[in-house]
């Protein structure tokens, strides 16, 4: 009986011993697989970090107004006869708008201006006979005065009738009409608008830190969502003397060009003071950056030698930059990297520190300084 256990014994150990060197193999099949498999490369599209100069600006939002503009309103009561403009249209200077009526000022005129021709007569009279000593001097100043009384009415009537004729006080483009013909207008009501567009204004706010960077006569560049693409240039002209002391900012005034009558007061512009001074940077598109909690980071692409096949491959290591103004498509890195640098530029999100990679720029976006988008 003890032989049979020590048989089953020996032959269930024989069986362990087998299956533990089947097992041991594989794992040792499976280690050397491991040690002599390499990782493939991620495909990235790759860029040099570049040094350029830019122009030193100083971004700012503001709004453009008229250098002239005014609500014409009626100064006297009356009924409107005559119309003389097209609501949207143009004005010259000096131009009649709207007339009121002003026939009873007509006729009154008429009258005063018989009653005054008749006081001049009676004056011209009066100082021939003064002259001859056969007036007293009370009925020559009486003539005199009743001479320029009638003189006066007779330019009150004219101030009156001009008055009532409404006249474009400058050149520029008139809005739309708020009266009819016919109609009876109070004094104060509005008739309508009137704007010179070139040049106009462009109001905007600068913190007083920035103060000592502005001064007159420097260059400015106005956009605006309504002329997209387009840059109007222009200069500031000037600088309030006061700071809010609510918001610790200066208002500025900036004159700017506007021939084809595309900035219309009220609009809002976005404004850059071009500064004399430029200054070096080093710039990288900015998709080449991966943004995390810890801080900014790029991958630097270099050439390293792998141990295993002796050959030269391509590898990132993860670098920690420090940022500063961003343009269009690209970004300032103030340190961290140096120019020449080879970067990944897009597909930054798959790799990490060591990773090997393959460069294809077939398909890389094109990153511009001014991106148009068409869409936009």
């Amino acid at each position: 009986m003890k032989r049979k256990i020590l048989i089953a014994v020996s032959g269930l150990l024989g069986v362990v011993l087998v299956l533990a060197g089947v097992k041991a193999l594989q794992i040792r099949a499976l280690i050397k697989a491991g040690a002599e498999m390499s990782i493939p490369p991620e495909t990235i599209s790759a860029a040099e970090v570049r040094q350029e100069t830019w122009e030193s600006l100083l971004p700012a939002v503001g709004s453009v107004t008229a250098v002239q503009g005014v609500e014409l309103r009626a100064e006297l009561a009356g009924t409107v006869r005559r119309i003389n403009f097209e609501s949207g249209g143009t004005a010259a200077a000096g131009q009649v708008l709207v007339q009121l009526d002003t026939s009873m000022e007509e006729a009154q005129l008429r009258a005063t201006k018989a009653q005054a021709e008749l006081a001049r007569q009676n004056l011209a009279r009066a100082v021939d006979l003064r002259a001859q000593g056969v007036i007293a001097q009370s009925d020559f100043d009486t003539a005199q005065a009743a001479a320029n009384q009638t003189t006066g009415q007779v330019d009150t009537i004219q101030a009156t009738i001009a008055k009532k004729t409404i006249r474009a006080p400058f050149a520029g483009r008139l809005g739309i009409r708020s009266v009819n013909l016919g109609q009876f207008v109070h004094d104060g009501d509005p008739i309508v608008s009137l704007h010179s567009l070139d040049p106009v204004f462009v109001d905007f706010t600068l913190p007083e830190q920035q103060l000592g960077q502005v001064q007159r006569a420097m260059a400015v560049r106005v956009t605006t969502d309504a002329t997209p693409g387009r840059t109007f240039n222009g200069k500031v002209t000037a600088l309030n003397p006061e700071v809010d002391p609510s918001t610790r900012n200066v208002k500025v005034q900036a004159t700017v060009a506007n021939a084809g009558g595309e900035l219309r007061p009220g609009m809002f512009a976005r404004v850059v003071l071009v500064l004399p001074e430029t200054q070096a940077v080093l710039v990288v598109p900015s998709t080449a950056v991966l943004h995390a909690p810890y801080g900014d980071s790029v991958f630097v692409v270099s050439d390293v030698k792998d141990e295993k096949s002796g050959k030269t491959v391509k590898q990132v290591q993860m670098t920690t930059v420090r940022l500063g103004e961003t343009r269009g498509d690209f970004v300032n890195v103030t340190n961290g990297l140096k120019a020449g640098q080879t970067i990944a530029s897009s597909g930054v999100f798959k790799l990490r520190n060591g990773s090997p990679v393959a460069i294809d720029n077939s398909l890389a976006p094109d990153a511009q300084s001014a991106p148009r988008p068409p869409n936009s």
